[in-house]
């Protein structure tokens, strides 16, 4: 099978690369969870780009080797947007010269979903500028650059990197004085929101959604008249509220302008206790992932898998050449003749012993796309079809290409209004996928707290990272397992809905692995405040869900170690 040497060393070995840029990611990420910006230019000043968000197609751009396009979806406002892929040694720059003042300060900024987006600008007369990020939803960019004496034109440029997917681009800007090569008219303020919805409730959370409108570059939301947050995207998860208590909400839309009117008041009611999807899962609980595949590692059927484990995720569905959809096949002949059958059976068994089985989407290999309301009906349509068929008691998102936070939360509602509330859905983003609530992992694990089981974000493959108290944290230790955590704890996600992934062992990932005692150790910090690092939480997290590790198979490669120890303690702990 093609994916089998890719993940003989990792399933998420594509993440290696975040190493080499770990300091850059985590100055960038310390910048934007600061809330450092660009102040907006003043109101004299114009956007000297031409054609900045694409609507003339490539009028005015040039990309290199014929790398980029526009598109219709995704877009950030209006009705198209940039797209360039690079390929080989290209890196798919797309530049524009723009007319410009000398000695003259400039706002540059655009909005750009991707991995690893870079904006810049050449050709100042002082000093050249970038900046970039590693988000895959949509990201505003901005910095500012000073003109020399003599500059009349400077080369304002985007890129993605090499062997990265394509990225987007949307509404460019370069706001200061007139360069005198003619402008695009400075920005007005933008309309009104329409469409204000409540998406979800639980008893401490309200969730929001809304339709997006041209030329916003973010929301505000108000609750009860005072604003609570600003939001970038069309969506918003208000958390710390009252149980069984109804609010008033509104919303706004702002640019570097101003801000819109609010919008119509909805009412969201908070239901009287708490709780997630997962039915009957016990209170902490200890997640693994089964391979359908065989790399190497001990190869298993679900009935080997030791009951230490609670869920067990298959490893994995498949894309269709239906948009958003999935497929599974049991890979029979490289599992030592495991027929389909018999896999049934084995899951049955499982759901009867107490056990949750649950089909995981993604992994290093997996191209899902959900980017539309049609996609995200195939992949509501598609899952559910496969827990009818298999016995599976819900899904697992692991999409490492990328995740939009609006229709992936469309279609895990559309399944969970299918399947009920026993629906398990669990995530396994990586480290740089929670850095930021602003993140589209981190969006849709808000937008659906309401019927979401666990986030066990994966702590390997990952190199330094933030800490919820602003310093950076390498992999491999108590510390960072328990200031990641806390960020996740902070940002809106109930205890009950985060857990530790671990590899199994050595060979399981390319970097990350830590004892089972350091794990256990860990999980004794944020649930009881001892046997911490340097890092102590400012509290306590007794409900804490458990841990997960890949994969159950690697695990019992090495004799069980992980389970025994980690399992034994996560069903110990208050």
């Amino acid at each position: 099978m093609p994916r089998l040497i890719p993940r003989l060393a990792s399933r998420h070995a594509g993440q290696r690369r975040i190493r080499i840029w770990s300091a850059a990611a985590s100055l960038a990420t310390a910048l934007a969870m600061a809330g450092l910006a660009s102040a907006p230019a003043s109101a004299a000043d114009v956007n000297n780009v031409k054609n900045p968000g694409f609507e003339s197609g490539l009028s005015n751009w040039t990309c290199s080797a014929g790398s980029g396009t526009t598109v219709s979806s995704p877009v950030h406002s209006g009705a198209a947007a940039l797209k360039a892929t690079p390929a080989g040694q290209d890196y798919a720059q797309c530049s524009q010269t723009v007319a410009v003042k000398a000695n003259s300060t400039y706002t540059l900024s655009a909005w750009v979903q991707g991995s690893y987006t870079y904006l810049g600008v050449t050709g100042t007369g002082t000093t050249d500028v970038s900046t970039w990020t590693p988000n895959t939803a949509w990201t505003q960019l901005s910095t500012t650059f000073t003109t020399g004496a003599s500059t009349t034109s400077v080369t304002v440029w985007t890129h993605g990197w090499y062997g990265q997917p394509a990225y987007y681009a949307d509404d460019v800007s370069v706001y200061g004085p007139d360069g005198g090569g003619g402008s695009d008219p400075a920005p007005t303020v933008p309309a009104t929101p329409a469409g204000l919805a409540v998406s979800g409730t639980t008893s401490s959370s309200a969730s929001l959604s809304w339709s997006a409108v041209s030329g916003a570059t973010g929301y505000n939301v108000y609750q009860n008249g005072t604003k609570v947050s600003a939001v970038t995207g069309a969506s918003a998860t208000v958390t710390g509220l009252a149980a069984s208590t109804s609010y008033s909400f509104q919303v706004t839309a702002t640019n570097s302008a101003g801000e819109s009117a609010k919008s119509s008041a909805v009412t969201a009611t908070t239901t009287a206790s708490g709780g997630n999807g997962g039915g009957s899962l016990p209170k902490h609980a200890v997640t693994g992932y089964w391979q359908n595949f065989n790399n190497g590692a001990t190869v298993q059927k679900i009935a080997d898998v030791p009951s230490s484990y609670d869920i067990i995720a298959v490893a994995f569905a498949d894309a269709t050449s239906t948009p958003g959809a999935v497929s599974f096949t049991l890979d029979s002949a490289g599992l030592g003749g495991y027929t389909v059958d018999q896999f049934k059976a084995d899951i049955q068994a499982k759901k009867a012993a107490g056990k949750k089985v649950i089909i995981s989407i993604g992994g290093q290999n997996g191209t899902i796309s959900v980017s539309d309301s049609a996609s995200a009906t195939n992949f509501a349509n598609s899952v559910y079809s496969l827990m009818q068929t298999y016995g599976f008691d819900g899904v697992d998102i692991d999409l490492e290409n990328g995740i939009n936070a609006t229709y992936m939360s469309q279609a895990l509602r559309s399944l969970s209004s299918k399947a009920g509330s026993s629906l398990i859905i669990t995530m396994a983003p990586q480290t740089i996928d929670m850095q930021s609530t602003s993140n589209g992992y981190f969006q849709t694990a808000l937008n659906i707290k309401d019927i979401l089981t666990v986030v066990n974000m994966q702590y390997y493959n990952s190199g330094s990272m933030l800490g919820c108290d602003g310093k950076v944290y390498s992999q491999g230790s108590v510390d960072f397992l328990t200031a990641l955590a806390c960020i996740q704890l902070q940002g809106g996600l109930a205890p009950s809905q985060v857990g530790l992934g671990l590899p199994a062992s050595t060979s399981a990932a390319g970097s990350g692995y830590v004892s089972p005692t350091v794990v256990n150790n860990a999980l004794d910090c944020l649930t009881k405040l001892t046997n911490c690092g340097s890092f102590k939480p400012s509290t306590a997290y007794p409900d804490l869900r458990g841990a997960m590790t890949w994969s159950t198979n690697w695990d019992a490669a090495a004799g069980n170690a992980w389970s025994s120890s980690v399992g034994a303690h996560v069903h110990a702990l208050p």
